[in-house]
């Protein structure tokens, strides 16, 4: 998967001050954030999988796809999206309690 990264100029120079090789710097720091979200998703996975007596899939990346698969894990966007409708509900709930209560 590629992505595209762009930085205004003064972006660029206080990277620079920062890192060593912009690229590398940018391209190490996704690739990390990647393999730490690569385990978590295993943890649990395999949690899951042993506490329901299911079969663990062979390899990580058959790994991150059952837990997926399964609905373990979920993407960060699809989590906020859900923690956003809660949020929604509970407020409009509570406004109804409110208007009945008056």
């Amino acid at each position: 998967m590629d992505y595209t990264v762009t930085l205004t100029d003064t972006e660029k120079k206080s990277l620079e001050f920062a890192a060593y090789d912009n690229l590398e710097w940018i391209i190490n720091a996704a690739k990390e954030r990647a393999r730490v979200a690569k385990n978590e998703i295993i943890a649990l996975n395999t949690k899951h999988c042993n506490a329901n007596s299911i079969a663990i899939a062979v390899g990580e990346d058959a790994q991150v796809t059952q837990a997926y698969t399964l609905g373990i894990v979920k993407t960060a966007k699809v989590r906020n999206e859900e923690e956003l409708a809660s949020i929604k509900a509970a407020d409009e709930a509570a406004a109804k309690a409110n208007q009945t209560e008056n």
